[in-house]
């Protein structure tokens, strides 16, 4: 396996958001160490984006969306949910990835509390120092064409408030295994 690194993730969040597909989210807790191939992501992609949080600008909440890409996003929902996303792009332009599902959980949610992620990530370097990472694995990128699955491009979830023309842009991406 390699570890995905900030260069990876420095890119255009759009480039960025399908490639993760097939990708593995990894986190060490105590002494064990679980992967979970990434399978539904989302994309946000800069203040013009009206279903993104950096909508109106810098916040406290929103700050590690400027940072630069390859550091964690993780916020609180509902009074109850933490959600984790991928920044990417350069420094300033705020764009993240929503990890939706991973295989055998589906659910933002259920995500980071299968994997104890909580606040303590918001704003760190996705790297095994922190705890929580990504990986490739090389036999399949070596073997691109062998790929199981095609991307299917979905609207988002639950961004209705940021009106049709937002709400209907396909940048959820989602594995279709066939």
């Amino acid at each position: 396996m390699k570890i995905l690194d900030k260069k990876f993730f420095e890119r255009p969040v759009l480039e960025v958001a399908p490639e993760l597909l097939g990708k593995y989210l990894v986190r060490r807790i105590g002494r064990k160490t679980v992967r979970f191939m990434i399978t539904d992501v989302e994309a946000y992609d800069g203040p013009q984006d009206k279903a993104s949080h950096a909508r109106f600008g810098l916040t406290a909440r929103n700050a590690p969306m400027f940072e630069h890409g390859g550091c964690w996003y993780v916020y609180f929902t509902y009074g109850m949910h933490w959600l984790l996303n991928i920044v990417c792009g350069r420094k300033g332009h705020p764009a993240a990835i929503l990890i939706r599902e991973v295989e055998g959980i589906s659910g933002p949610a259920r995500i980071t509390k299968a994997l104890k992620i909580d606040k303590s990530f918001n704003n760190k370097i996705a790297s095994p120092k922190t705890g929580l990472w990504v990986e490739n694995n090389s036999k399949i990128k070596s073997q691109k064409s062998k790929l199981q699955f095609k991307i299917k491009k979905l609207p988002r979830i639950g961004v209705n408030y940021a009106g049709e023309f937002w709400s209907k842009k396909r940048w959820r991406f989602m594995m279709d295994k066939k």
